[in-house]
């Protein structure tokens, strides 16, 4: 995974904070390392969707431990972004049910129409395609994944729909 040089403002609102607080008291006071999954995953959403290796740091330090802990689960999964993404970020699951039925096809077709190639932005910052490991909605291929919630069955026409509520702001990205 690719590291950004990028800088990001980092803001732990005393509202995010108490998040994290109350994420942590699900775990042992012994074991703040446990809530490390959620924590990222609250951070993340309120810092545009992605985790500066500062933020990281940051991260690693409320909850005590070593930042390459941090950074260590940041790399692994493709949940966590370690550069700026677009508003709308299609992460198009492409393994096997998808692939047969035809998720590269689609990903293609939505990449001609946004006017990017794969993993780019668009130039408004609104839009990216990227492709994903399975997302486990294999009965409902081919599907992607837009922010928190799962838009499945996709064909073109869904696809266009799928865009032109994203740009009417008609889209949830989290279901907080």
């Amino acid at each position: 995974m690719e590291i950004s040089n990028i800088k990001q403002e980092i803001h732990i609102t005393e509202e995010l904070m108490t998040r994290i607080n109350e994420l942590i008291s699900h775990y042992p006071a012994d074991k703040k390392k446990s809530a490390l999954l959620p924590v990222l995953h609250e951070v993340q959403d309120a810092h545009d969707n992605w985790l500066s290796v500062e933020l990281q740091q940051k991260v690693a330090e409320i909850l005590e431990i070593l930042p390459i802990e941090v950074y260590e689960v940041v790399t692994f999964y493709t949940m966590f972004n370690t550069k700026p993404v677009a508003k709308y970020m299609f992460e198009f699951c492409r393994t096997s049910c998808c692939a047969t039925r035809g998720v590269e096809d689609l990903m293609d077709y939505a990449c001609s129409k946004l006017g990017v190639k794969e993993g780019e932005i668009t130039s408004d910052g609104l839009f990216q395609v990227v492709g994903v490991e399975c997302l486990g909605a294999c009965g409902y291929a081919p599907m992607l994944q837009l922010g928190d919630f799962y838009h499945e069955k996709l064909t073109k026409d869904t696809f266009d729909t799928l865009i032109e509520n994203c740009k009417a702001e008609k889209i949830t990205l989290h279901d907080k």
